[in-house]
């Protein structure tokens, strides 16, 4: 075995496939000169948009409270504050796309809510990876058999294996929009969005032990 002849590959595997997570962002605003009346409006626009994602019920995979900011806004000349801005944010994950749209326009209705997103992704357990990881295989032993058949030999057995990356490229359909202070639509918008399609790659080198070549 030592002896034998080797052929050594690269496998590689590309795959577009429909992807399986939503996720976007939704950020409750607020200002006012008194700082109290900045946290109790921030707090009010923040609990209705937990209200909205409360009855969107399993359409929801996951959701998280990211930063919370309250600062102040003073004049060039000074340290005088003239007005207090509060900010939360929210992460969605959602699973159920059919739904992603109007949820999406529902939270930005509300007063002071800017909603950004979606980004398309897959679970990191997909079965797409796992799927792409065989297909390189499959594609470098495809090779060594390709290469041998033209030396007149055969592929007689794996000396090793190795994975060099198996990964996905999240794609995003970004938006962001919200709504200021001033009165609703008598006629709620729809909107549809398309799911962008998730790259997914692997790729594996292989070294095969071949039968003796017939040359000449």
């Amino acid at each position: 075995m030592a002896d034998a002849p080797v052929v050594a590959v690269r496998g590689e595997a590309y795959r577009e496939v429909a992807p399986e997570l939503a996720e976007f962002t939704v950020t409750a605003t607020a200002r006012d000169r008194d700082r109290e009346t900045t946290l109790t409006r921030l707090a009010e626009r923040a609990a209705a948009v937990r209200v909205l994602l409360d009855s969107s019920g399993p359409a929801i995979e996951r959701r998280e409270t990211g930063q919370l900011r309250v600062w102040p806004e003073t004049k060039r000349s000074g340290e005088r504050v003239v007005a207090y801005h509060g900010s939360v944010g929210t992460t969605v994950t959602i699973t159920d796309f059919t739904a992603l749209g109007e949820l999406m326009l529902r939270l930005a209705d509300q007063d002071q809510v800017e909603v950004a997103g979606p980004w398309w992704s897959l679970r990191p357990e997909s079965p797409a990876y796992r799927e792409a990881r065989h297909a390189a295989i499959a594609d470098a032993l495809a090779r060594a058999r390709e290469y041998a058949e033209a030396l007149g030999a055969r592929v007689t057995a794996l000396l090793e294996l190795s994975d060099t990356g198996t990964g996905a490229q999240p794609m995003m359909a970004r938006a962001a929009f919200g709504k200021g202070a001033g009165g609703r639509a008598d006629v709620a918008p729809e909107l549809e969005l398309d799911p962008r399609p998730q790259s997914v790659q692997a790729a594996v080198e292989a070294r095969f032990t071949i039968s003796e070549p017939v040359l000449g």
